[in-house]
């Protein structure tokens, strides 16, 4: 059997450290490859990195079927996680905001950045986020095609733990805007049931925050994972505040995050 490959871009910081234990956390469940990379700047720099990363794993107790790599790569973080996720078929990036490694710091904007170079899935975690056993995910979707695709990989977290899935959308005050909200959400409810996956549906009344109604909901249902899709027309995607918001959110959660493709590639 096959494992998971997850790569943890690591920068010998706290949150570095809370990527690695979280992806240690997922895999109690599942068999699972933990790569920790590393971007430096020079060759000069590879050497020494991979001993302490070496040297770092020697020290973890890993569960049992969780095994780790190491890899230490010249270039910028915005180019080599992603590239180097593609070129492993790597099943999900879990990455720490707010570390740094030199001037290549992953504050929420800058994660953002990352995020949408890739389009490998993100598990994006806090230095505060406390590894919850997975019982409940929040998956926001709106009209749009796009804010689906992270559906199945929110089902796949739900399978491994055999969490609950939480489907959030707004309420349409018009008539065609609200079918196509109903025509969304039905789709959704006949995915997780042909997966035989327990899924809940909720619908919010419109105006205010969208980001702080999707947290309000979460800290009142005992959520555990965010899970979003991340589909922005912005020429500066990075300032999503939607998005930026979630995976920096204030109660610590976890958030899985997908750069959405075009609606276009996928369906016409």
């Amino acid at each position: 059997m096959t494992k998971n490959l997850y790569i943890v871009p690591y920068d010998f910081t706290i949150v570095g450290d809370a990527a690695v234990n979280y992806a240690m956390h997922i895999g109690k469940h599942i068999e699972v490859e933990i790569e920790l990379l590393h971007v430096v700047k020079s060759k000069s720099e590879i050497e020494p990195n991979q001993v302490k990363l070496k040297k770092l794993i020697e020290n973890i107790d890993a569960p049992n079927g969780v095994s780790f790599s190491v890899n230490v790569c010249v270039g910028s973080i915005f180019e080599e996680i992603s590239k180097t996720a593609s070129k492993q078929s790597a099943q999900l990036i879990i990455m720490g905001t707010h570390g740094a490694t030199g001037l290549q710091k992953l504050f929420g904007s800058n994660a953002m950045k990352v995020i949408t170079s890739s389009n490998t899935p993100f598990l994006i975690v806090q230095k505060n986020t406390v590894m919850n056993e997975i019982k409940n995910i929040v998956v926001p979707v709106d009209l749009t095609k796009e804010s689906l695709q992270i559906v199945n990989i929110a089902g796949d977290i739900a399978k491994i733990y055999n969490a609950k899935v939480h489907v959030l959308g707004e309420k349409q005050n018009d008539e065609l805007l609200s079918q196509q909200m109903k025509n969304r959400i039905l789709i959704v409810r006949n995915q997780y049931e042909e997966r035989n996956i327990e899924c809940s549906i909720e619908l919010m009344k419109q105006g205010g925050s969208y980001q702080r109604k999707v947290l309000d909901y979460a800290k009142a249902n005992a959520v555990d994972l965010i899970s979003i899709a991340y589909h922005s027309e912005s020429l500066l995607p990075q300032f999503d505040t939607f998005a930026q918001s979630l995976i920096t959110n204030d109660q610590n959660l976890p958030c899985m995050i997908i750069n959405s493709k075009p609606a276009s590639a996928l369906y016409f």
